[in-house]
């Protein structure tokens, strides 16, 4: 089974889970903004992407590429400031075609902000937001930044890795795991 991982990001939080991943599995890495990754090469494929403003900023990808990625068996990561749960859930169900939502593993990375790093326009859309935004946790990062960068947190990737090269048997009990955790 051929697998390779491909990611887009802006600040390099999921650039740098990519290549961790890449160094424990020996999988190769593809930027989509600037790689040129003939699908058809893989049967199967990690997606990296950060949350910006709710939104995988894959998404566009997997739209243009959905017809080919619906032959394949799919890991998604995310990386963003929310953790795993309903709220994260629910933006990426909102966000990618329920077909692919629906044939993939989703995996919930914590990621960095460093504020002096992001963009004008960034840093205001994060000020306007954290004065809209209800969770006192949640706002306070959005006005000082964080980092919850965490090479360990990869770990369950990993063996997802390990299940989807091994047999079809493993991969599903794998991926309905990954729906209840």
């Amino acid at each position: 089974m051929k697998c390779a991982i491909v990611f887009t990001g802006t600040y390099g939080s999921t650039a740098q889970y990519a290549e961790w991943i890449a160094e424990k599995t020996g999988l190769p890495v593809f930027d989509v903004r600037s790689a040129d990754i003939n699908l058809a090469d893989y049967d199967s494929l990690l997606i990296g992407t950060p949350i910006y403003y709710y939104k995988p900023v894959i998404g566009p990808w997997i739209e243009r590429n959905l017809s080919n990625l619906l032959q394949k068996k799919l890991i998604l990561f995310t990386v963003s400031g929310a953790p795993a749960g309903p709220t994260l859930d629910e933006w990426i169900s909102k966000s990618l075609p329920a077909e692919f939502t629906t044939r993939m593993q989703h995996f919930a990375l914590r990621g960095r902000m460093d504020l002096k790093r992001l963009s004008f326009f960034h840093r205001m859309m994060l000020k306007i937001g954290s004065l809209l935004d209800s969770k006192s946790d949640s706002s306070v990062e959005e006005w000082e930044g964080f980092d919850h960068m965490d090479k360990g947190s990869i770990a369950p990737i990993i063996e997802a890795v390990h299940a989807l090269q091994t047999t079809e048997e493993d991969w599903s009990e794998a991926q309905l795991s990954a729906q209840h955790s």
